[in-house]
């Protein structure tokens, strides 16, 4: 089994943006572009480094790289659950795009962005895992420009088993998803077709963290999983919230119809409401 969970943000970094595994990149890339823009190289801008970590010029794992069309990426890992991630998705896009140019070049010089979201929890509405956003004119449906194009994976309504995977990205996302229980020796034929699923399993599997870098992951994993217990427990106490609004409110119901029939203080007794809660309802 894989030793690491390759959706804790620090270990995605260390495996799809480290100069040694650009090939995986690029596969997985590929994997989620349409195929007139696939790519045969790429150039990474903030390749893993544990010492840039160390200064704080790593605190964000996102990868940023650029092929040898000129096209840039953005790609996020984002696992835990967070509102408002259109606005932190267009921030970084928009990041991405606007420094590609300094103060006095030329807007010509500004090349297409994708950004490609990653996301392990459920945030757009759609049913399907993946979806592309671009710029279009509202009446005539015309691309207004190629220069914006945004991707979100949601892995959790990824809901294919083995034999129902088809495509290179559902073989990604089925990695992603299952990679603690893939055996390197014993890896899925559907994912074992696809020489650098392969790679990637091998790679995650025999990874190596020193003390410092096992301390971050370990720190982000700690991190992620006290964020969702506290979503779970928000979640559980609202349900519970939920049930009791909807028990008073039957309370209040049943109150106003016995209001021409009984006294308070029968209805008090049957309905377990107070004499002053009544008294308000008359």
């Amino acid at each position: 089994m894989c030793k690491l969970n390759p959706k804790v943000d620090f270990a995605f970094k260390k495996l799809f943006g480290s100069e040694e595994n650009k090939s995986i990149l690029i596969a997985f890339i590929n994997s989620i572009i349409s195929e007139k823009n696939k790519i045969e190289d790429i150039e990474l801008k903030n390749p893993y480094n544990i010492s840039n970590y160390r200064k704080g010029k790593m605190t964000i794992l996102d990868i940023k790289a650029v092929d040898e069309k000129g096209i840039w990426y953005d790609i996020e890992m984002q696992i835990a659950e967070q509102g408002f991630y259109d606005k932190r998705a267009f921030y970084y896009w928009s990041k991405v795009y606007s420094d590609q140019i300094e103060s006095g070049d030329d807007f010509e010089i500004l090349r297409k962005t994708i950004g490609i979201n990653i996301l392990d929890f459920n945030y757009l509405k759609e049913e399907d895992f993946h979806n592309v956003y671009k710029v279009y004119n509202e009446k005539t449906k015309e691309e207004f420009s190629d220069l914006f194009e945004m991707h979100f994976i949601e892995l959790n309504k990824f809901k294919k088993d083995y034999k129902d995977v088809k495509t290179a990205l559902d073989r990604w996302v089925s990695f992603l998803n299952r990679a603690y229980e893939i055996d390197k020796y014993k890896i899925p034929k559907e994912l074992e077709e696809d020489e650098n699923i392969k790679k990637a399993i091998e790679k995650l599997d025999i990874m190596y963290l020193d003390k410092e870098e096992r301390e971050i992951y370990e720190n982000d994993l700690k991190a992620l999983r006290i964020h969702n217990a506290e979503i779970r427990s928000a979640e559980e106490k609202g349900i519970k919230e939920g049930i009791k609004q909807g028990q008073y409110q039957e309370k209040i119901n049943i109150a106003k119809n016995l209001l021409d029939f009984l006294d308070n203080k029968t209805i008090a007794i049957k309905t377990g409401l107070t004499i002053e809660e009544i008294q308000k309802l008359r």
